[in-house]
């Protein structure tokens, strides 16, 4: 009797050290899938997922360059000199204008289309409304729709779509 208490007594050490081995085994799979996820979700978020080899390669050192290029002005000489009606006289406006741009090709543009932008800048000047250029806002709207005038010429004289960041007005008489 005292053998079989032996062996009924292995057998339940038997299975708890089964069942120990099986509880390391569970433990160890759930540890690696953890850290699996957890470099995943890291590798994901890092962009490492990108995909393309060299392209993410070209991409990043793209957006390394991409970095602001400085500012380069373009004065658009002689000033302008326009006349306008008003409701009680014949009202005067000289503007000087300085444009600015990050791309040198656009003031290249500029350049080479400077008959064309000096019209319709002549027109939409001379179209102006005394009352409203005399407000800080009737300058700024004449400002961003000037930009905007430029703009159009050039995207449309040479088909890119990059243009003029800003455009200033250095010099703004009004008589």
């Amino acid at each position: 009797m005292a053998d079989e208490d032996l062996e009924l007594d292995d057998g339940a050490e038997a299975k708890k050290g089964g069942s120990k081995l099986k509880l390391i085994i569970i433990l160890s799979i759930v540890g690696v899938v953890v850290l699996g996820g957890a470099v995943g979700a890291t590798l994901f978020f890092t962009g490492a997922f990108s995909g393309g080899g060299e392209e993410a390669e070209a991409e990043v050192a793209a957006k390394k360059d991409a970095a602001p290029k400085p500012a380069q002005y373009l004065p658009l000489d002689p000033p302008f000199v326009v006349n306008f009606g008003d409701e009680t006289q014949v009202r005067f406006l000289q503007i000087a204008v300085e444009v600015m741009a990050r791309d040198p090709s656009v003031l290249d543009a500029i350049q080479t289309h400077k008959p064309a932008i000096r019209n319709n800048l002549v027109i939409l000047f001379s179209s102006q409304d005394a009352a409203a250029v005399g407000t800080r806002e009737g300058k700024e709207q004449l400002r961003a729709a000037t930009l905007t005038e430029i703009n159009n010429i050039v995207r449309k004289e040479t088909g890119s779509k990059v243009g003029l960041e800003a455009v200033y007005f250095t010099s703004f008489v009004m008589q």
